[in-house]
C-alpha cells in the first residue's frame, strides 16, 4: 500500500494534518485498504464496530431506513474526511448504515488495531474525541436549522457546508456530485421542494444545475442566502 500518497491527500483534511506525527503514522501503519462497488454496504446499523474508515475516493452515504422505507440521509462522507469513531468509545453496534454511493476506496484501521494504538499512547484519545465533536458541533447545528431556519435557508447553508467541506478542507469545491434525491433525504424535504428551491437558486445565478451535479457559481451569493 502506497501510504505516502495516501498521508499527503490526507492530509488536505483539517484533523489527520494537524494530528501528532506519531498517531499519523500508527493510523497509516495499521491501516488496510477497502474497495467497494456502487450500493454496497460498508457496514449496516446494528453491526459490530469495525474501526475507522477515511475516504480515498467516492463517496459513502450515512443514512438510516425505517420500517416504512423512508430514508434519511445524514452525511456523504467524501475524501478526507474519517468517520466511525463513535464506537470506539461505546464498543455499542453501529448506529446508521454506511453504503457506497459509486466505486470507493476507503482506508480502515480495524478496531482492535485503533484500541491498541490508544491504550499503548492514551494521550490520543483526545484527537478521537476531536474527531467526534466536530460531528457533534454539526449535528447541533442541523438541529438547530431545523428548528428555526426556513427550508431555502436551509438548503443554501447545506450546501455551503458540503462545498467547504464541513469545515475539514481549505479550498471549497465548486462542483458538488449531489443527487437532488439526497439533499432532499439530507433535510427531511421533498423533491420537489428541493427541485424548486434550486431552481430559484439558479435563477439568482448562484449556481448551476446538471444531472447529479450542482455547481456553485456564486460563493459569496451563497453564503448570503444561507443568512451568513
Amino acid at each position: 500500500m502506497d501510504t505516502g500518497k495516501w498521508q499527503a491527500q490526507l492530509a488536505r483534511g483539517q484533523w489527520f494534518k494537524h494530528l501528532p506525527p506519531d498517531l499519523q503514522r500508527s493510523l497509516l501503519g495499521a491501516a488496510r485498504l477497502r474497495v467497494l462497488t456502487a450500493g454496497q454496504f460498508l457496514f449496516k446499523r446494528g453491526d459490530p464496530p469495525c474501526g475507522l474508515y477515511a475516504v480515498l475516493e467516492g463517496a459513502v452515504r450515512i443514512s438510516a431506513v425505517n420500517a416504512q422505507g423512508k430514508e434519511a440521509v445524514l452525511s456523504l462522507v467524501e475524501t478526507p474526511h474519517w468517520f466511525g469513531e463513535i464506537c470506539l468509545f461505546d464498543n455499542l453496534p453501529r448506529t446508521h448504515d454506511a453504503l457506497a454511493t459509486g466505486a470507493c476506496t476507503l482506508l480502515q484501521v480495524p478496531q482492535a488495531a485503533i484500541l491498541a494504538i490508544l491504550e499503548q499512547h492514551p494521550v490520543f484519545w483526545r484527537d478521537m474525541a476531536l474527531l467526534m465533536s466536530q460531528k457533534l458541533r454539526l449535528s447541533l447545528i442541523n438541529i438547530e436549522q431545523t428548528s428555526l431556519m426556513p427550508a431555502s435557508r436551509r438548503l443554501a447553508h447545506r450546501l455551503l457546508m458540503i462545498a467547504q467541506g464541513y469545515g475539514e478542507v481549505e479550498q471549497a469545491r465548486r462542483v458538488l456530485q449531489l443527487p437532488q434525491e439526497d439533499l432532499a433525504a439530507m433535510l427531511g424535504l421533498s423533491r420537489q421542494t428541493i427541485n424548486s428551491l434550486l431552481k430559484a437558486l439558479e435563477q439568482q445565478g448562484i449556481i448551476g444545475l446538471s444531472y447529479g451535479a450542482i455547481e456553485i457559481l456564486d460563493l459569496n451569493g451563497l453564503r448570503l442566502a444561507a443568512g451568513l
